[in-house]
């Protein structure tokens, strides 16, 4: 029978908790747990969204009795796929910085892996580089920069390292911050602050938050999922009006705040 007590057991298991270590992180006794699980009792409003917390699901996936099976997928496209892509579009329209970009971040980001997954951490450059493409943008620096724009971040890269034209390091440069969560809401004050100069980093930006934001229902957790929604709002919608004004951009500004403000309005419903 798929009852509430099933359905904790099952999210307890899939968490890899037994009864008291759950008990612990949600400061009940291990009986409680059990008797919840036997269907005895059920747990109250207050450890009903602690138990969804702990699980990382919200208290309607926990409560709800109608078992749902959906197949998801992570991964849309083939990351091989889409560096063949973008590497016969480099050629054709003789984009140098998008071809040294293109081998660099592949080598910089090898052995890495998106969050909560198995996918190679290139295939997100890879889909903000294609996304620019399909956006009809061939600016070859904001090409190299969306292949580029997490090397120096992430892998622990210098500007001087890039093997690209002065733009794109600039490009780069903006679209790279440090991380100190204690000084979190200055840094990004000044990051965006500082991209909001610049529309070509903006516009990189904001393609690089409408692929993240495809990824928020397995790559973060939901407290982070509430972060980065409050993020967007706050800094990213400026900069989709920064775009905006910029006429040859105008297009994919409109294709960018309708795919941006859809996904969020479809994750402030479910959570």
């Amino acid at each position: 029978m798929n009852t509430l007590g099933t359905r904790i057991s099952d999210y307890r298991r899939k968490s890899g908790l037994t009864q008291m270590q759950l008990a612990e992180k949600i400061g009940v006794s291990f009986q409680a747990v059990s008797s919840w699980e036997r269907d005895e009792y059920m747990p109250d409003t207050k450890n009903l969204i602690a138990l969804a917390e702990t699980f990382d699901i919200s208290i309607s996936n926990l409560t709800d009795d109608k078992k749902r099976n959906f197949t998801t997928e992570k991964e849309l496209f083939d990351w091989t796929h889409m560096k063949t892509f973008i590497k016969t579009t480099a050629k054709s329209r003789d984009m140098k910085d998008t071809l040294s970009a293109l081998d660099f971040a592949e080598k910089a980001h090898s052995g890495q892996k998106r969050k909560k997954s198995e996918i190679p951490y290139i295939y997100h450059p890879l889909n903000l580089a294609c996304h620019c493409l399909a956006l009809g943008i061939y600016d070859d620096a904001v090409v190299a920069a969306c292949l580029l724009h997490d090397v120096i971040e992430d892998c622990g890269k210098t500007t001087d390292e890039l093997p690209v034209g002065a733009e794109a390091k600039q490009l780069v440069s903006l679209l790279t911050h440090e991380k100190d969560d204690s000084r979190r809401k200055q840094i990004l004050e000044d990051y965006y602050s500082e991209m909001a100069k610049n529309p070509k980093s903006a516009l990189i930006k904001c393609i690089d938050r409408c692929n993240n934001l495809t990824t928020m229902s397995w790559g973060l957790t939901r407290d982070r999922i509430y972060r980065y929604i409050d993020e967007t709002e706050q800094y990213i919608y400026p900069l989709l009006q920064i775009i905006k004004n910029v006429p040859e951009y105008n297009d994919a500004a409109w294709l960018l705040r309708y795919q941006i403000g859809s996904m969020l309005d479809i994750y402030k419903r479910l959570l």
